[in-house]
C-alpha cells in the first residue's frame, strides 16, 4: 500500500471528530448518509471486552450514541478482507450484547447501525454506497412481515427493518478521487 498524501479520514475520526467541539460536522456527515436528523449525545468506548481468552477483540474507529439511543459503528477499513462482510456482523453483534443488561426485556436492546467507508472493492458492483437492512418475505405468498399492534408499542418503529442493524457500505474508491 502506498503511503497516503492527504488526512485520512480514519484519522479525523480518531483525532478530530471525537472531540464535543466537532460534533456537527460528524452528525452533518451522519444525517445525510442516514436521511434522518442525527444528535449525538456521547462518544462510547469503541473496544470491546473479551469474554474470554478465545473471544475476538472488536475495535472500530468510532462509536457514538444518539438522541434515540441508536448506537453508531463507524469504521474505516484500507486493507482488502473478504470476510469484511462477517467481521461487520461480528461488530454490530457484540455491540448489542453489550448495550443489554440481564434484567431487560429483548425490546430494549439497542438500535445498531454500522458505517462503513471501504477504501477497497467488497463484492461486486458499481455503486458507492450500499444500505443493508433484514426484512422478512413470506416463502409462499411473498408478504411482507409486519409488525403488530402490540409489537409497534413495544419497539420506537413500526417497521421490523428499523429493529434489527443496519449497514451502510462506502465504496471510496469508487468516487474515483471526487
Amino acid at each position: 500500500m502506498s503511503a497516503r498524501k492527504l488526512v485520512s479520514f480514519d484519522w479525523a475520526l480518531k483525532k478530530l471528530l471525537r472531540s464535543k467541539v466537532n460534533f456537527s460536522i460528524l452528525e452533518g456527515f451522519l444525517s445525510v448518509l442516514l436521511d434522518d436528523d442525527i444528535h449525538i449525545l456521547e462518544i462510547l468506548e469503541s473496544e470491546s471486552n473479551q469474554e474470554s481468552c478465545s473471544d475476538k477483540f472488536n475495535r472500530v474507529d468510532l462509536k457514538v450514541k444518539d438522541k434515540n439511543n441508536a448506537i453508531i459503528i463507524i469504521e474505516v477499513q484500507y486493507d482488502k478482507e473478504f470476510d469484511y462482510l462477517q467481521r461487520i456482523l461480528y461488530g454490530t453483534s457484540k455491540v448489542i450484547t453489550e448495550h443489554i443488561q440481564k434484567t431487560h426485556s429483548y425490546s430494549k436492546i439497542a438500535k445498531v447501525i454500522s458505517v462503513n467507508i471501504l477504501y477497497f472493492d467488497l463484492g461486486l458492483g458499481t455503486d458507492y454506497v450500499y444500505h443493508g437492512t433484514t426484512s422478512f418475505i413470506g416463502i409462499h405468498n411473498q408478504d411482507k412481515l409486519q409488525l403488530s399492534n402490540k409489537q409497534q408499542d413495544l419497539y420506537p418503529s413500526n417497521k421490523i427493518e428499523k429493529i434489527f442493524p443496519e449497514y451502510y457500505l462506502i465504496k471510496v474508491n469508487n468516487f474515483n478521487d471526487i
